[in-house]
């Protein structure tokens, strides 16, 4: 004769067992197996939350919904309750919270196994601490992503230029924003981000740091930098944040005032670039001038010419995006691609709408890469430094009219020689500079630049990458430098054809 003691003994240690390795699901499973009943968790407005065993009908599952119902309205602590379908036996799991607790019920033939009720009930007390401890980590979970999503919106709208409204939402959430920044783009595992956000911000005290929103590899750090810090700030904290354990790296921008966050979220996404060749896995941007900064107040007043359309529309409907929300649309696709709709939060069909309708007001055909990088370098350069009025008597710059205008001035044309100089400088046999201009022409896709060189896509690739390393800067992976590439040999373009037309005669 077994002893009904030692047997609930080995029941307890097997229910202890089974709750360590896998929770409420792994206890509910062992439940219905020990018992060969359907078991259930039944919350308190009805919700089946968790299920196993038997082969269970809807009578049976309406008769676990019914007696967990009465038990919340009664305020019991356990019931009974008979049906059709056979007899449910419930228990709540906290009796403390009877109102709120889920019930564990058990839906059984009758006659009902002896010693069942006993057995629920040894088995909802260890149910109960593996449900609250996993609510609690549900919990705070949903508290970390909504301080996530918090902390994105605030990267936003520095991205977007309004720093005024990203200043008091960070006041609230803390640490208060820095005036002066040095962005960091750390790359790792996704599976290591988590831990490698945490050791960020350890390393940066009073930095801003914010998983990516689009690319799941990538941790953002707006890290403070101190007035007159030299390269050894970044260079110390890069260093250390590349030294974290696991496969990290990480490119750091110049640093910049906070009005001008994208700009060092784009420098730190191209110092990237070369650090993954690099054998200490990190590197700081390479200085070079933004061709709307170059060109300077004249640009701008071309600017204005080229975006009025856009400045000056009106969204005919309430729910329809007014022209601030189709040039953050547009900036945020020119950077991110067709990831923008990660980084908005938005629908395909909604980016590709707006779209479109940037398309129809400006006149442009957003499939080229010649019209993106007009649109780009427009978007830019409107949020530059305006013209000063020409004083009395003086003869002011004439606004360009068009794009060509723009890039045939001597300092673009300087720019340009700057920006492509390592890879024009590469002897002709090495394919990167054909590979480069055949990729531009057509409009930065591998398959027809592959096609067009009777290349393989892979080689294409390979070469990309190389002239990426020689460059410094992005190519391939969103935000890219394709759309300066494309403005730089536009300009030489321009230069070469009017030295040839000088020198035909007459």
């Amino acid at each position: 004769m077994s002893d009904p003691r030692g047997r609930r003994a080995d029941d307890v240690l097997a229910m202890h067992r089974s709750a360590r390795r896998g929770g409420t699901r792994s206890l509910l499973r062992w439940l219905a197996g020990r018992t060969g009943v359907r078991v259930l968790l039944i919350a308190t407005d009805g919700t089946v939350l968790a299920e196993e065993g038997g082969t269970g009908t809807a009578g049976h599952t309406e008769l676990a919904r019914s007696g967990a119902e009465e038990l919340r309205s009664r305020g019991l602590g356990s019931l009974t309750l008979d049906g059709e379908s056979g007899t449910a036996l419930l228990v709540s799991l906290n009796g403390t919270r009877k109102h709120s607790a889920p019930a564990l019920a058990a839906v059984t033939p009758r006659p009902v196994p002896d010693g069942l009720a006993r057995l629920l009930s040894d088995v909802a007390s260890a149910l109960d601490l593996c449900w609250t401890s996993e609510q609690t980590e549900r919990q705070l979970r949903r508290l970390e992503l909504a301080e996530v999503r918090n902390r994105e919106a605030v990267l936003h709208l520095l991205m977007n230029g309004h720093v005024a409204t990203a200043r008091q939402i960070a006041d609230v959430l803390e640490p208060a924003l820095p005036d002066v920044i040095r962005y960091l783009v750390a790359e790792a595992p996704p599976r290591l981000r988590h831990a490698l956000a945490h050791r960020c911000a350890e390393l940066a005290p009073g930095a801003w740091v914010v998983p990516c929103p689009v690319y799941e590899d990538h941790v953002l750090v707006l890290a403070p930098s101190a007035p007159g810090a030299g390269a050894e700030e970044a260079s110390a904290l890069a260093s250390a944040v590349a030294g974290t354990p696991g496969d990290v790296t990480v490119g750091v921008s110049e640093a910049v005032p906070l009005r001008d966050a994208a700009t060092g979220y784009a420098q730190a996404f191209h110092a990237l670039v070369t650090a993954r060749s690099r054998t200490d896995r990190w590197a700081t941007f390479a200085c070079r001038p933004d061709p709307a900064l170059v060109l300077g107040p004249t640009a701008r007043e071309w600017a204005a010419q080229v975006l009025a359309p856009l400045r000056t529309y009106f969204a005919r409907r309430p729910q329809d995006p007014d022209s601030a929300e189709l040039a953050v649309t547009a900036t945020s696709w020119l950077a991110f691609s067709s990831q923008a709709t990660t980084y908005l939060k938005i629908h395909r069909n909604t980016l590709s709408a707006r779209l479109r309708l940037m398309e129809d007001l400006l006149s442009l055909d957003l499939d080229r890469l010649a019209d993106q990088s007009l649109l780009a370098l427009a978007l830019r350069a409107d949020s530059g430094p305006r013209a000063r009025p020409a004083g009395p008597g003086t003869v002011g710059d004439t606004a360009p009219r068009s794009l060509d205008d723009l890039l045939a001035r001597p300092a673009a044309v300087e720019w340009a020689r700057n920006l492509l100089r390592p890879v024009e400088a590469l002897s002709p046999a090495t394919g990167l500079g054909h590979t480069l201009d055949a990729w531009l022409r057509n409009d930065a896709r591998l398959a027809p630049t592959a096609t067009e060189l009777s290349l393989s896509t892979t080689a294409v690739r390979k070469r990309l990458t190389r002239v990426e390393e020689l460059l410094g800067r992005s190519l391939l992976r969103a935000p890219s430098d394709r759309h300066d590439l494309w403005l730089a040999k536009r300009a030489l373009h321009l230069t070469d054809a009017a030295r040839q037309c000088a020198a035909i005669p007459g």
